[in-house]
């Protein structure tokens, strides 16, 4: 009982916090002709409730895709018109087609932010909290933390309620959906997935620890048996939930290929902005996009993708348990961020999202991983007009993980999971001993590095030829932070196993 009182109050924080920044500014406010992020949400409830499911991912007079176009999956839609039918009885002009176009209020404001709050509400905290709950061998009061710092996570609340989007509906949906494959709710969990994909087609990023989990525990129950049984039982989840999502689009082909063409529109490029991943950052001394025909970075993109990922993947196959499905969680969808065509800086949130379910087990590399995701999406967030709340969620993410987890006490190489590494290498190299003061001593340049680029880029005006230098340098070292975490999370993962054998040997 007194888990859940803390628990109350852990939300209540949570809640408190997303509603403070929620009153700042959002994208694009006041900023013809497009605006931002805000109006794309606000016209995609204009188009959903004014128009036929048929002409929503189609270009017309009644519906420009130039102007912020349908480009999610049908889920996305069909909350965009739930929320405009609940729009429609408190002012018909928010969503009054042509006329609405811009639309800015006070009350509109308080009308979207609490959208954005009801569905982090009923989705996402519900999820965070029965995760937390769900943590074995760690006491309440682990717990509790746990649940605390992953609801104050500055990167996700920055965006959702600052920025102004709906990833804590997919992220909700992709956590309910661990929760689901880890405890053996496998078709429950396989539907919120299903669920989360059909959200955000960037969801794709976890699609195949998923897959790879599921099936190795396929496998592993025998294909002759249980097991062929659960994976036709997982095949008819998936088409089913897939079918009963897209099924207005199945009338006519045209439709479910339009539909597919806005999801991935090859046509926009490698990346966009200044995205902290391989493509952005090495562009500054290689203008791939400019040299390389479409197709032949597609192919690159996929290559460099598949080959980073497939260790993890293959690991989780062959040796399927729910902490390895979290690592690998990790480390695809941070393969996905770094090599993948057409990534956002926003899409960072995808890997912030497994690095929070192992937090508790690896505090001081989630906690740092955490801070650098939401500092590469710093020249997003000073464009919002989003300073003062940056600096203060990411000082009360840091005091809460500093508090309740001792990140700089406990540094050793069982601490930061790289013992069965280490011994691995002290075979060869006996003294091999200094990789957590190695790894300490990266931790303190990388927040060297960040404070000071955060301090130039408010302080200082960039060199006139060189306008996005600050951005392009914010972009590069967290791409450097990333790739560094990349094979950190990889070496977790290999070694899993040897470390698994000792830990038994131990007991």
């Amino acid at each position: 009982m007194e888990q859940w009182s803390w628990m109350t109050v852990v939300v209540l924080i949570g809640l408190t916090v997303r509603w403070t920044v929620s009153l700042n500014s959002y994208s694009g406010a006041g900023k013809p002709p497009m605006f931002g992020d805000y109006e794309a949400q606000r016209h995609w409830q204009e188009i959903t409730f004014n128009l036929p499911i048929k002409q929503w991912y189609f270009n017309s007079s009644d519906n420009n895709l130039l102007y912020w176009g349908l480009d999610y999956p049908p889920l996305t839609a069909y909350h965009s018109l739930l929320c405009a039918y609940v729009a429609k009885l408190i002012n018909p002009d928010w969503i009054a087609l042509h006329t609405s176009r811009g639309y800015e209020s006070q009350a509109h404001k308080l009308f979207m932010r609490t959208t954005v709050f009801i569905a982090d509400l009923l989705i996402y905290i519900p999820a965070v909290i029965l995760y937390c709950c769900c943590l074995k061998a760690i006491s309440t009061k682990k717990k509790i933390a746990n649940a605390l710092c992953i609801l104050l996570y500055p990167g996700l609340i920055l965006i959702d309620y600052g920025h102004f989007q709906y990833n804590s509906v997919s992220l909700g949906f992709a956590l309910w959906g661990v929760l689901g494959v880890s405890y053996d709710w496998d078709l429950l969990g396989s539907l919120a997935f299903c669920l989360a994909i059909n959200y955000k087609q960037m969801e794709l990023y976890h699609s195949l620890p998923f897959f790879c989990f599921l099936l190795g525990k396929c496998l592993k129950k025998g294909l002759k048996g249980k097991g062929f049984r659960l994976l036709v039982k997982l095949a008819c989840t998936v088409v089913a939930s897939f079918i009963l999502c897209w099924l207005p689009f199945f009338t006519e082909r045209e439709q479910a290929l339009q539909v597919l063409r806005r999801l991935f529109p090859v046509d926009r490029g490698l990346f966009e902005d200044k995205v902290a991943n391989i493509w952005c950052s090495f562009s500054v001394f290689l203008k791939i996009k400019d040299i390389l025909p479409r197709h032949t970075q597609i192919i690159i993109s996929f290559c460099f993708t598949f080959l980073s990922l497939l260790p993890a993947c293959i690991k989780l196959i062959l040796h399927p348990s729910p902490r390895g499905f979290r690592f690998t969680l990790v480390s695809c969808a941070l393969s996905f961020f770094l090599f993948s065509f057409q990534v956002h800086e926003k899409s960072v949130l995808l890997v912030s999202l497994p690095v929070c379910l192992v937090l508790n087990e690896i505090p001081f590399m989630s906690t740092w991983f955490l801070l650098v995701s939401t500092f590469s999406m710093l020249p997003l967030l000073l464009k919002d007009e989003l300073l003062m709340p940056s600096f203060v969620t990411v000082m009360a993410f840091f005091i809460a993980c500093a508090t309740f987890f001792p990140i700089f006490e406990k540094m050793s190489e069982e601490e930061l999971q790289l013992k069965s590494f280490c011994i691995s290498i002290r075979k060869y190299l006996p003294r091999f001993t200094f990789l957590p003061r190695i790894i300490q001593h990266l931790f303190l340049t990388s927040v060297i590095f960040m404070v000071l680029l955060t301090l130039m880029i408010v302080t200082l005006d960039p060199p006139q030829k060189l306008p996005d230098l600050f951005s392009v340098l914010v972009c590069f070292v967290s791409c450097l932070n990333f790739l560094f975490f990349l094979v950190y999370f990889n070496i977790i993962i290999i070694w899993d196993s040897k470390n698994g054998r000792n830990r038994k040997k131990i007991n």
